[in-house]
């Protein structure tokens, strides 16, 4: 066991009987009503409120995060709420349980290999880019290892997300060295591989992530709070137009067409 503290703290926030302190502010008087959520996340990730252009930035990045349609964490939470409606929270925990290296999480990977590749204390000294994402991009092949934030299975040849995210960070003073370079990982690995490899919005939002000087680790956390808007939404129809139940029926039929008794 570490050595216990004199005194536990923390910078975060307190509360007492007519009073709450958000990161310094007070939340009824300087928060409620000049602030929105992604600006909140802001604050509360940094400890400062964020200038208008990291605003329009940071806001676009966990916007791109709520919805992407009937994926599998939104099934996964659809088919939680109709086997215990009673727990919404559950469901949406559910859901969010799914947010890996996969879907969503990817944008955490993206950002460590870019970390990793080019270290923040490197920055504007002149680093060779080219080179670092063919060295990049080969780590990866060496490993038998799929680029993180690279690929769709929907959107190709381009995932529309990513190019209007690079353009709202570069019209926004957070386009550097860190997009460039993922772009260039990019290209290496379409050539590489010989496949269509779109840099994806978890690419994106991976590479601007970098260029906030977010740590790696706590990048995936902003799919998680973005997801769990559109995860409400989810669970919401569900509650008004369920599809889990017909969608496990039509399994359960298919199943046994295809494997059950006098399947052809």
């Amino acid at each position: 066991m570490g050595k216990r503290k004199e005194k536990i703290s923390s910078d975060i926030a307190w509360s007492t009987s007519d009073k709450i302190s958000v990161r310094g502010l007070d939340l009824p008087n300087e928060i409620l009503g000049h602030m929105n959520l992604g600006d909140l996340a802001f604050l509360q990730l940094t400890g400062r409120k964020a200038t208008p252009e990291e605003s329009r930035v940071f806001n676009a990045i966990v916007i791109t995060l709520v919805e992407h349609g009937i994926t599998p964490s939104a099934l996964a939470a659809r088919m939680t709420y109709m086997g215990a409606p009673e727990s919404l929270q559950a469901a949406v925990a559910a859901g969010l349980c799914g947010l890996g290296t996969v879907f969503v999480g990817s944008m955490e990977g993206a950002s460590k290999m870019l970390y990793e590749a080019l270290p923040q204390d490197k920055l504007g000294t002149g680093v060779d880019l080219d080179a670092l994402a063919v060295e990049t991009v080969e780590k990866f092949r060496a490993r038998k290892m799929i680029v993180p934030g690279l690929g769709h299975p929907v959107h190709k040849p381009v995932d529309p997300r990513a190019p209007r995210l690079f353009q709202i960070a570069a019209e926004n003073g957070k386009s550097g060295e860190y997009i460039e370079l993922i772009q260039k990982i990019q290209a290496v690995a379409e050539e590489k591989s010989g496949k269509m490899l779109p840099i994806n919005a978890t690419g994106a939002i991976g590479a601007i992530c970098c260029e906030f000087g977010f740590p790696w680790k706590i990048v995936r956390g902003f799919g998680v709070m973005a997801r769990a808007i559109g995860l409400v939404g989810h669970i919401l129809e569900e509650s008004e137009n369920p599809i889990s139940y017909e969608l496990w029926q039509r399994a359960e039929q298919e199943i046994l067409e295809t494997s059950g008794p006098g399947a052809k």
